[in-house]
């Protein structure tokens, strides 16, 4: 396995922000770096499920669109009205799709 190299990277920031992420830093006994290398990998995170959401919700879309099949709100609502039960550990057929 490849040792990760890990090179500096220049971000600007305006005076304020500066101060607020030194603050921020001193509160939580963190270095402004660590807090700013934390912050990117949240965000990074996030971003990647999110577009991952997203790829997900089109590739949906597709399958929708070419063959029709879906459940109509009612059944989804009706289905998961019935969530004390899944939290229970128990099976809860979902509705079936169709046309």
């Amino acid at each position: 396995m490849a040792a990760t190299s890990i090179r500096p990277v220049a971000i600007k920031l305006n005076d304020d922000v500066k101060a607020r992420v030194k603050r921020l830093a001193e509160a939580r006994h963190r270095t402004p770096h660590w807090l700013m290398r934390e912050a990117i990998s949240q965000y990074v995170d996030r971003e990647e499920k999110r577009e991952t959401f997203r790829q997900d919700t089109l590739k949906a879309w597709d399958d929708y669109r070419a063959t029709g099949l879906h459940v109509t709100a009612t059944e989804a609502d009706a289905w998961l009205a019935q969530l004390e039960q899944l939290e229970q550990g128990n099976d809860i057929e979902p509705p079936e799709c169709h046309v």
